[in-house]
This record gives structure tokens, C-alpha cells and sequence, in this order.
């Protein structure tokens, strides 16, 4: 049976691309340069773990006195080459584990162990190089709240939707540029705080080459530590770019899997589709979800986003829908249908 002439363009694209980043590494590696792995942060059970990374050959990056990278523009991050099918060691609870990263270099693996509640660190490394450190949130048994928060426009004002704008803001701003969305650091550390040993997720269409922004952006603005899921962008066999709603809604069908006890609250915006990739797995999953939160954007947000989707009725659902315009907004709505505590308002 022939191909279509789409999937045959398709796949034309996905080999060039390999043979793009092919070329890349063997021209680093004459330079002296050597693969790395970056750690990301994972999670886990009491019994296992799921280990995120990236294997990238990058130049040494350089460290002003204050000892922070204090002016990182977002094209920094895409310039590293990706070592794709690379060897990585990992050792979890003292036994060594030998994976295989993706053809982009990413690792995405389960491993087995025994480890305590809360955050772990396990060791990472590749051809040989001193092992790295990684940590992952190992979630207890007995524990049956957790988040997951949605990034671009949820908890970092980023409009990403329009693809002028999201190339802009992923290849020149720099990331002491970007904002938080108001209230939204205040209402997810109330929620890890009332919920100790809750699993905080940050799950994002994002690519994996803006983690490191990503990680220091969420520190700087004192939000809560969690666990990072990412997708790595480019062809497949049979697309042109990855599905971001299929890596969310696949992500979430996967958490039900893993965590069969918890319910979740899905944090959002109405900006791209989170309120339709929620209300199918709400409808999936209902036992697997505590409630949805949907940040509604401003105007001139909306506009800069390439408008915003209709959020259904949900007046009939089997779990409380809220919606405001910033987390402050949200915080009080999810008092009021009892997922955060109330406190007194002045």
C-alpha cells in the first residue's frame, strides 16, 4: 500500500533532522567536547521511580561572581546538541541501572527500589563522565491529594500559543523576564502546605530544552518544588511537531495508572486546551480527580494567546470547576467548594 505523500514528507523531515543533529555532535566532539546528562526533577512510589533527563553535549557555561547564571536568553538553551540513543547509567538505592536515551536525547524511564517518602536523589551519568545528581518526589502510600498545574499562562505569563510570540519568548527574552501570573505562587505553595506530601507536578507542552529556565524561573518566584514533564518537540514518524495535547492527556491517563489513590487537582488557563484535555479525563477518570481550576486570561492576554477556547458548562459535573483571572481569585473559589481550608477574610 503506498504512503501518503504527507507521512512521506514527514518522515523525509524526521530523518533530516537526525542527520542535522548527527552532523552537530560529531562536530562537537571534534572540538573536545563531551556528553552530559542533565537530571530533571522525577517521582516516584514507595517501590519505584520515574527518572527524567536529557543528554546533551553543550559548551562550559559561564558563572558570573555572584555564582548564578544571571542573564540566560532562552536561545542558550537550544544550542546544546542532543545525543540521541546514548548509554546513561542510572543508581537508584545502591543497584545500577544501564538505559537508553530516545533519539533526542531525552530519558524517560521507570526503574525499580525501595525508597522513602519525600524528596530522594538518585545519580545519573553517561560515557563514563562523574555521576550527577537528580531528585524525585517519592509520594507515600497512604496519600491521596495531589496538583498538577498546567505552565504557559498558568503560572508563567508567556502567551505561548502564537507562534511569533512563543519564538520570541523561548529564543530571546530573557528569563528574568518573564513574569508570574499573580497569586498563582501563593495559591499552589497553600495547597502543597495543607496537603503535606502531596506529589506537585508541572506538566507542560513545553519543550525540554527550557527546563533549566524552567526550574530557576520556578524557584526564583517561590514556587513550590515538584516535578517537571516536558515534551521534546520536532517530527515523528507520522506528524510534523509532537501533539501537546496528546503528551498532556497521555501524562494524566498515566498518573491515574500509577496513583490509582490520589486525586488530582488540574490547574489550567482557558488559552489553549486545558479545559477540554481536563474534561475528558475528568470523564475518564472521575475517581481520579479532586477538581479543575481554570485561569481565565485578560483581554489583552487572550488577544496576545491568539484568543481563548470556550469553557464548557460544568455545572453538571461530578467535580467542582472553578474559574477566575489570577490565583487569588482561584484560591477563594476553591475555598468556597472546600478544597483549601477557609481561612478568615478580612
Amino acid at each position: 500500500m503506498p504512503v501518503p505523500p504527507s507521512r512521506t514528507k514527514v518522515l523525509w523531515l524526521a530523518r533530516l533532522e537526525r542527520r542535522a543533529h548527527s552532523w552537530r555532535e560529531r562536530r562537537a566532539r571534534a572540538r573536545g567536547l563531551r556528553a552530559q546528562v542533565m537530571g530533571y526533577p522525577g517521582y516516584g512510589g514507595e517501590e519505584w521511580v520515574r527518572v527524567v533527563g536529557r543528554v546533551l553535549i553543550a559548551p562550559p557555561a559561564r558563572k558570573p561572581s555572584s555564582g548564578e547564571y544571571a542573564s540566560v536568553r532562552g536561545w542558550r538553551s537550544f544550542v546544546a546538541v542532543p545525543v540521541g540513543f546514548a548509554q546513561v547509567r542510572i543508581t537508584v538505592d545502591g543497584v545500577v541501572h544501564d538505559v537508553v536515551a530516545d533519539r533526542g536525547g531525552v530519558v524517560d524511564t521507570v526503574v525499580p527500589g525501595r525508597f522513602e517518602p519525600g524528596w530522594q536523589t538518585v545519580e545519573m551519568s553517561v560515557e563514563g563522565s562523574d555521576p550527577v545528581e537528580t531528585r524525585v518526589f517519592i509520594v507515600a502510600s497512604d496519600v491521596r491529594f495531589g496538583i498538577v498545574s498546567d505552565v504557559d499562562d498558568t503560572v508563567m505569563v508567556t502567551a505561548l500559543p502564537r507562534p511569533l510570540l512563543a519564538a520570541w519568548n523561548s529564543f530571546v527574552v530573557d528569563e528574568h523576564a518573564r513574569q508570574p501570573v499573580p497569586g498563582m505562587a501563593v495559591l499552589l505553595e497553600r495547597l502543597t502546605r495543607e496537603n503535606p506530601g502531596a506529589p506537585m507536578l508541572y506538566l507542560s507542552t513545553g519543550a525540554w530544552n527550557v527546563a533549566p529556565t524552567l526550574i530557576r524561573f520556578l524557584r526564583r518566584h517561590l514556587f513550590p518544588p515538584g516535578s517537571i514533564l516536558l515534551t521534546d518537540w520536532g517530527p515523528t514518524h507520522d506528524r510534523w511537531f509532537r501533539s501537546g495535547r496528546d503528551h498532556k492527556a497521555s501524562n494524566l491517563r498515566r498518573l491515574a495508572s500509577e496513583f490509582p489513590h490520589i486525586r488530582w487537582l488540574l490547574v489550567g488557563d482557558d488559552g489553549q486546551h486545558d479545559d477540554e484535555i481536563y474534561t475528558g479525563f475528568a470523564a475518564e477518570h472521575p475517581e481520579s480527580v479532586a477538581a479543575v481550576a481554570i485561569r481565565r486570561l485578560s483581554p489583552a492576554e487572550a488577544v496576545l494567546a491568539g484568543g481563548r477556547t470556550v469553557v464548557d458548562d460544568h455545572s453538571a459535573a461530578n467535580v467542582p470547576w472553578v474559574t477566575e483571572s489570577d490565583g487569588a481569585g482561584l484560591l477563594e473559589r476553591l475555598e468556597d467548594v472546600g478544597v483549601v481550608a477557609s481561612e478568615p477574610r478580612s
